[in-house]
């Protein structure tokens, strides 16, 4: 059957010799696979620029299998990005977040509140003209609302340590070790209790912000299965530094 639905690329991978098979999270279907044949002709209709990671489309394709491969009949646009492509420090913010992602996401299924989620932050990290260098920390938080193991209980002189195995702020540092210190952890409630609008007015130094990173990955890791290695971050520290 034929489905038109808006769509975010999270990856693209060659495949023989002029096409393209593309990871798309669709606001109709979730994940799907699709074979776009022709990308990398100098005569074919669809141009590889639109389907960079994170391009926002719209698509029309034939929905068969949930695993394997689907083919795309029409593709446009469904946003052009006017800040991103041109800005460093948006792009590796963007790429982050599309690899956290597509790392997180495995259903094959509808989930339209996490597609508005998912497209509402790429579009915030086009258009915003605030500081953008707690951005990637609140996606991280907010995301993880989404995939069902958001951090719980609140930051208090009486619970002043965030637990990531048990995803908790709690009394005192357990003993495994895998924790935030009393100041990471209150930073850590104050971007919970942030939106992306104001985010940036949380005072985090540097060696913070790379801390809460590392640890956040780890609190990714304790709480999803099999989560592969991240990579984007790497670029991220650098370029926001």
């Amino acid at each position: 059957m034929l489905i038109k639905t808006r769509g975010i690329v999270f990856r693209s991978l060659k495949y023989g010799e002029t096409s393209l098979i593309v990871d798309i999270f669709t606001e109709e279907r979730g994940l799907r696979s699709y074979l776009i044949n022709g990308v990398r002709s100098k005569r074919g209709k669809v141009k590889a620029s639109l389907l960079q990671i994170m391009s926002l489309v719209e698509i029309v394709a034939y929905d068969k299998h949930e695993r394997g491969l689907n083919r795309v009949k029409e593709i446009r646009a469904d946003r052009v990005f006017q800040a991103i492509p041109f800005d460093v420090r948006r792009s590796a913010v963007g790429l982050f977040m599309a690899e956290i992602a597509r790392k997180s996401i495995r259903e094959p299924e509808e989930n339209k509140r996490l597609f508005a989620f998912l497209h509402r932050s790429f579009a915030f990290l086009d258009e915003t003209d605030q500081p953008i260098g707690n951005l990637h920390l609140h996606f991280l938080l907010e995301l993880s609302f989404y995939l069902g193991f958001v951090p719980g209980g609140t930051w208090s002189e009486a619970t002043p340590f965030f637990n990531l195995q048990e995803g908790l702020f709690v009394r005192e540092a357990p003993v495994h070790g895998h924790h935030l210190g009393k100041e990471e952890s209150r930073v850590l409630y104050e971007l919970l209790n942030s939106t992306y609008s104001d985010c940036h007015a949380v005072q985090i130094k540097s060696a913070q912000r790379r801390l809460l990173l590392r640890k956040l990955i780890d609190f990714y890791r304790f709480h999803l299965e099999n989560l592969s290695e991240i990579y984007a971050h790497e670029v991220l520290q650098e370029v926001l530094e």
